[in-house]
């Protein structure tokens, strides 16, 4: 019970002091956070706004009294005051999901009244600066009426005088209009109009026109000037002002509410400050009682250290008499396998040899050389009357053209028979080269020289001719245009040779589709040299992928897993690596050869 006490304590302890801090510091965090300064410039954006506001209201008194024709201050306080809106944010800490809610409201009313007032002060614009044209052409219309009205003669001006007089009066009652707008006053301009309408029947056609357009801008002011009125009450009328009040008012409770809740973070950041003050108290005092014990528990750890010493004092040494052992096993299993390949690779060549071999003496055997003889001896038998026997007997008389065929054949034939010497020196000479290169893994260094790799594919395939045409296969050459490179050649053959030899044998049992062997030699990036084998044989289980170079592994019955094992270390040892693919059974394997492209000096 002892024992589990203490392993609680041990875990639970630490774990709380943990969980006490971790409390800490995020009530010290969210009491930290100080959002007075916050506020405080929320409502000093809101003052900005207001103030705003108050500049529109002033820009549009002096439109309505002509003080300014220029609309410009129409328009910017409404854009910076949207400017300003779009900045503020309201504070997130405290806030409850009413509040939000709150805010939400406020915010869409104070939009809709800013889209409001801004409507209303569009038609004000429109319709105050008809207004107020005509109002600053009444003066110039005067003017035109007089200027006429002084060409006249002095009879006819006394005349007009009333008229005149009329007209002037008419002119003052629409400004006067213009400044205190009442049914009174609309009232007597109708009556100067009518007056005026009534008196220019009497003008002279030269006067009609221009007392025609004073009354058009004198109608005009009457219609125009109460519309403009009305414009003005209802923009004072949009409570634009009340919603930027209420967002205050939000921002002062949003205050009380944080300042609240600060308050209560300072309580609980306070009581878990004394929760965790205890604890550490009473954790460093569990510390001292453990330092004894600690050192109690050392010095019987030392007493067993040195008898522990001992012992693997001893078993160091029985390990390292198994280490030699296993060494010199390595060494003859290694001496093994280098034997193996050397075997199998030789063998694969020998193929070559034999092939090559059965072409010679086949050839020997039906060689043109015995109608050489038949030849020969007929000539003997005439040898007294040559002359006549060529040119009167009918046997004669072929003699010559057959000896020309015979020459032609028996060249033709020394001239295979030649190649297929060539290719068995080859294959003779690579057998010694394949024993050569495998001593490169007891430690003897490879040697590269200048390769052409379409002439060495094309000794690889004249070495694995014999078993393609026997098998029916047909080769697919693919190769792009590659410099001659520096590379081991007798190494590369190896790896070639056996890559093709197994894409033939895993068509062996193909009948349903050609048998096909795609050769593929690419420069890839002008440093990477890829040739590639590809069959259209039986293909690879996705479970055989990751062990097809392992040593010893094969899928044939007849196989011994040396071959592909031995091209992947060769690969390796010419700085590259063997790769294989397969989509799957029945769907054929390709295998890449990847190795440093390096081109040979002087080559093209």
């Amino acid at each position: 019970m002892k024992v589990t006490s203490s392993v609680l304590n041990r875990v639970l302890l630490p774990r709380l002091a943990v969980l006490l801090a971790s409390v800490l510091v995020f009530l010290y965090l969210m009491a930290a956070s100080d959002v007075t300064l916050d506020y405080a410039h929320a409502r000093d954006l809101i003052n900005r706004v207001k103030q705003l506001d108050a500049e529109w209201d002033t820009e549009i008194l002096k439109s309505r009294i002509a003080v300014t024709r220029n609309y410009d201050p129409l328009v910017k306080p409404p854009q910076e005051m949207r400017r300003l809106l779009q900045t503020f944010t309201p504070i997130e800490p405290g806030q409850t999901h009413q509040a939000a809610g709150a805010w939400k409201d406020r915010r869409e009313t104070l939009a809709q009244t800013l889209d409001e007032k801004s409507r209303l002060v569009e038609q004000f614009k429109s319709r105050n600066a008809v207004l107020r044209n005509s109002l600053a052409f009444l003066p110039t219309a005067e003017d035109d009426i007089q200027h006429q009205l002084s060409a006249l003669e002095d009879q006819d001006k006394l005349m007009l005088q009333d008229t005149s007089n009329d007209i002037y009066d008419l002119l003052l009652s629409a400004l006067e209009f213009a400044q205190t707008t009442t049914e009174e006053r609309a009232h007597s301009i109708e009556l100067g109009l009518n007056q005026v309408m009534t008196d220019t029947q009497r003008l002279p056609p030269s006067f009609k026109e221009p007392v025609q357009i004073l009354l058009n801008h004198v109608n005009l002011i009457l219609r125009e000037q109460p519309r403009v009125n009305s414009l003005i009450e209802e923009i004072d009328a949009v409570p634009l002002s009340e919603s930027l009040d209420s967002i205050t008012d939000q921002l002062n409770q949003d205050q009380q509410q944080n300042e609240r809740l600060e308050q209560r973070h300072h309580l609980y950041l306070l009581i878990f400050s004394g929760l965790l003050l205890v604890l550490l108290v009473y954790l460093a005092t569990r510390l001292v009682r453990s330092y004894a014990e600690i050192n109690r528990v050392n010095r019987a750890l030392q007493a067993a250290n040195t008898h522990l010493e001992q012992r693997v004092e001893r078993r160091t040494r029985e390990l390292r008499d198994a280490q030699s052992e296993l060494m010199e096993s390595a060494r003859l299993a290694g001496m093994a396998e280098i034997a193996t390949n050397v075997l199998h690779n030789v063998g694969n060549v020998l193929n070559s040899v034999n092939i090559s071999a059965e072409l010679v003496a086949r050839k020997l055997r039906g060689s043109k050389t015995q109608g050489l003889a038949r030849a020969v001896t007929m000539i003997n038998e005439h040898k007294h009357d040559l002359g006549e026997f060529i040119t009167s007997d009918e046997r004669g008389k072929l003699l010559p053209g057959y000896l020309n065929q015979l020459v032609e054949a028996i060249a033709a034939e020394q001239q295979s028979m030649s190649d297929e010497l060539t290719q068995l020196s080859k294959s003779v000479d690579h057998i010694k080269d394949i024993v050569s290169t495998q001593q490169s893994y007891a430690g003897v260094s490879a040697m590269e020289e200048p390769v052409h790799i379409r002439d060495l594919l094309e000794d690889a395939l004249r070495m694995n001719s014999g078993a393609l045409n026997r098998h029916n296969v047909t080769v697919i050459r693919e190769y792009d245009e590659v410099p001659q490179v520096m590379a081991d050649k007798h190494r590369l053959l190896l790896i070639l040779i056996n890559l093709i030899s197994n894409a033939k044998q895993a068509m062996a049992n193909l009948s349903d589709r050609p048998r096909e062997i795609t050769l593929q030699v690419q420069a890839i990036e002008d440093s990477t040299l890829r040739i590639s084998v590809k069959d259209a044989g039986e293909g690879i289980l996705p479970e055989n992928m990751t062990r097809i170079f392992a040593h010893g592994f094969t899928t044939r019955k007849d196989g011994h897993g040396f071959g592909l094992h031995s091209c992947a270390l060769a690969a390796i040892e010419m700085k590259g690596h063997l790769t294989a693919h397969s989509d799957g059974p029945g769907k054929g394997a390709v295998f890449t050869l990847e190795l440093p492209l390096k081109t040979a000096v002087g080559a093209v």
